[in-house]
């Protein structure tokens, strides 16, 4: 077992995290949009449902492995992309990398990166995975879905629910904004925090210099100050499926879409030949109002059967959790924050920290439940369980 950093949980790498990092770096990473009624509910959704244990059953053989898209992995869970990784941790993306390969499990690098794609993918050595956000010139989406192809990455994920900015208050509240713009306040922050100005911001200048989003195409390079050239080209509100088609037929691995939260848009994803679909309110940090991706699978999974893989993102915390995800009808879980709050506890370590802790919560659980593989797990695990899970069997 590895170093616990004194983290015996996710949420106490989010409280060290939170000391570690400037008060508008840190709220940028933790918290929802406006009245983050879906962030907490992501949460409420997980601890609403209870799960039985069952005794005298042999677990000795027991495995949290399981595979997506043909590959094996150590559980059934894959790091989110995160565009702050470079703000946690100086080269941040590569510790992400590097910390979801020694697990073994999917990392998904993204296009608002600190560091180059090909560096993250050099790094990876592990089954990576690419975000991609289009932009408004699909010429310069095309040539960009070339490069990732050209790196060697075979699943990528098209992120779809940010057609427009969200409303994070406490960002205007902070001076905080990304592009990253150096307001008053947020100076302010950066120079109360000199243990971060030496392990993040200074090693960014004399390594990388400026905090860049260095995959951006030439026509897009800009430092993370240039708002209006990057606001200019970014998250079109006028993406549709048509889009979606075209980059169906430039892309010949996994492709999937981020960001659903109904059934009918996912019958559309396998309508136009995607492997899956990641049910997503992007951490509660859109669509306030939006309901929680766990509550989502059963629908979506009675929709599309087995045509398309289910993946959820936005509230894991817990081992639990995933354990409840997949026995509602998920094929795999996604979190961003909790490897972002080890990063920016410890880097590389502080990352496979997180996910060290969701593969042990998850192996003590499956023990506690009686179960020793992955694809036993079902609605019969649950005691009690709300209307919108699926009827269990008697086993």
């Amino acid at each position: 077992m590895s170093s616990t950093l004194g983290a015996y949980n996710i949420e106490d790498l989010r409280r060290k995290a939170k000391k570690r990092l400037p008060r508008g770096i840190f709220e940028y990473i933790d918290r929802g949009a406006e009245d983050e009624i879906a962030l907490r509910h992501n949460r409420d959704a997980y601890q609403s449902l209870k799960i039985s244990n069952r005794v005298l059953k042999d677990v000795s053989q027991r495995s949290t492995a399981t595979e997506i898209f043909g590959k094996s992995i150590a559980m059934p869970f894959g790091i989110s992309p995160t565009a702050s990784a470079g703000l946690a941790c100086e080269g941040g993306e590569v510790g992400l990398a590097r910390a979801a390969a020694r697990m073994g499990v999917p990392c998904t690098a993204a296009t608002s990166a600190l560091t180059s794609m090909e560096e993250i993918f050099a790094a990876g050595d592990g089954n990576l995975w690419f975000q991609l956000y289009m932009w408004r010139d699909m010429d310069l989406t095309t040539k960009f879905v070339e490069r990732i192809k050209a790196t060697g990455y075979e699943t990528m994920l098209v992120t779809v629910d940010g057609s427009v900015p969200s409303n994070r208050e406490y960002n205007y509240r902070n001076g905080f904004g990304m592009p990253l713009r150096y307001s008053p306040t947020l100076i302010a922050q950066v120079l109360a925090n000199p243990g971060w100005c030496a392990r993040v911001l200074l090693p960014q200048y004399l390594k990388r210099g400026a905090f860049r989003k260095v995959n951006n195409p030439p026509e897009l390079a800009s430092k993370l100050t240039q708002v209006d050239v990057e606001s200019a080209y970014t998250k079109p509100d006028a993406q549709n499926w048509d889009d979606i088609k075209r980059i169906r037929d430039l892309w010949p691995g996994n492709l999937l879409v981020k960001g659903l939260n109904s059934w009918q848009d996912a019958v559309l994803a396998a309508e136009h030949g995607l492997q899956g679909v990641v049910l997503s309110n992007h951490g509660g940090r859109y669509l306030d109002s939006a309901p929680a991706p766990l509550e989502l699978v059963p629908e979506v999974r009675a929709a599309v059967g087995d045509r398309l893989k289910i993946i959820i993102d936005s509230g894991a915390r817990r081992g639990s959790d995933i354990v409840k995800a997949i026995a509602v009808g998920a094929d795999m879980v996604m979190s961003g924050r909790p490897t972002l709050y080890g990063s920016a506890v410890a880097g590389e370590a502080g990352s496979y920290r997180a996910l060290e802790i969701f593969q042990t919560e998850m192996d003590r659980v499956m023990a506690q439940i009686g179960i020793n593989r992955v694809d036993e797990l079902g609605p019969q695990i649950f005691w009690n369980p709300p209307d919108w899970i699926p009827q269990a069997g008697t086993t």
